[in-house]
């Protein structure tokens, strides 16, 4: 069976069923993306399947309209920041917007430096962590990105990371 997966058998790192694939070939499967074209693509990740127990938990969870209401506030912020800047939104920043706006602490460099290094990130999958730190950070309604909204952005890079790592 293929699925949209980042390897043939669409079951590498699925929690309940095993993956049948050799390192070999889940590194061709990878290798079919280009790097170029996934350093554009600011956030990609694995999507596990949903366990039945998860689906029928009762337990509450944030709402449709609350995280829309998230969402359109972290908006408003983006275009007020934004003003004067010909952008509306943090996907859009150039490299000196980034500098301006995505401004971290020095917990956050070591992160960073940490991700760029172990992961041999690029300039440009560094740039794309800081927009999506700055839009974690509006999201939560934070002025200053924080090393944890670094360290989620990180995580959003799935297919930069090694499948052995």
């Amino acid at each position: 069976m293929q699925r949209d997966n980042p390897q043939p058998c669409g079951f590498f790192n699925d929690p309940t069923r095993e993956c049948k694939c050799s390192p070999i070939q889940i590194q061709r499967y990878i290798s079919k993306i280009s790097g170029p074209l996934l350093d554009r693509i600011d956030i990609h990740l694995d999507v596990p399947a949903v366990r039945f127990k998860e689906l029928a938990s009762e337990t509450p969870t944030e709402s449709s309209t609350e995280i829309r209401e998230r969402v359109v506030r972290a908006r408003r912020v983006q275009l007020e920041r934004f003003q004067g800047e010909n952008i509306f939104c943090n996907a859009q920043m150039t490299p000196r917007l980034i500098r301006k706006y995505c401004v971290v602490d020095s917990a956050s460099k070591a992160l960073l430096e940490n991700a760029l290094t172990r992961l041999g990130l690029s300039a440009r999958a560094y740039d794309r962590i800081l927009k999506v730190s700055r839009t974690l950070a509006d999201m939560e309604g934070k002025d200053k990105i924080e090393s944890g909204h670094v360290s989620e952005a990180i995580q959003y890079r799935t297919l930069d990371r090694s499948f052995w790592a």
